[in-house]
């Protein structure tokens, strides 16, 4: 007798193991690049540069799968960035701390799945364990051509309450046609 393919739930747990196998590979990924730079300073560097081209080529399968239209200011893009980060890491930052100018706003995370299983030592406390994080949100905008700043303001693997990235939007990048592509 023929086996009839059926439609089967997905189970709850594979999110977390999914989730758990990404804080692993992560942890390994930080802690090679320690063990290779030997300074906190060039792993942030190496994190956020890595985050960066992350973000330049994740910015092109968010935009597709979630069907968003051309956020017309900074406030539809700090919305949208919440929603990738439910999204992809299934946590949905608060968006807080707005400027007047509403130039700067800040992404508040209660959890950050990628400091599971993540204690930093002592000697270890410059580092930005998920710089990653700023140097996508970073590469992620310049290819919507917004230039913006990202910082750390608060670090949950640094005894803060929650982790805060900061936003400072900075200019409007102009389209422009690569020198070898004209």
């Amino acid at each position: 007798m023929a086996h009839k393919p059926t439609a089967r739930q997905p189970n709850p747990e594979f999110k977390k193991i999914s989730g758990e196998l990404f804080a692993l590979t992560y942890g390994s990924l930080v802690s090679q690049l320690i063990k290779d730079f030997e300074d906190d300073a060039e792993v942030n560097r190496q994190l956020d540069k890595l985050g960066y081209n992350i973000g330049v080529r994740l910015v092109e399968d968010f935009l597709a799968r979630s069907l968003s239209k051309k956020c017309q200011d900074f406030r539809e893009t700090s919305e949208v960035l919440a929603k990738a980060f439910q999204f992809y890491l299934g946590v949905l930052p608060s968006i807080s701390n707005w400027t007047a100018g509403a130039d700067q706003f800040s992404l508040v995370f209660e959890t950050n799945p990628m400091t599971d299983f993540v204690e930093l030592p002592e000697e270890h406390r410059s580092l930005r364990y998920s710089n990653v994080v700023c140097g996508a949100l970073r590469g992620a905008l310049e290819m919507v051509y917004m230039d913006v700043e990202i910082t750390f303001v608060k670090d949950s693997l640094l005894g803060d309450d929650v982790t805060e990235v900061r936003l400072h939007f900075l200019r409007r990048l102009q389209d422009a046609i690569p020198d070898s592509e004209d």
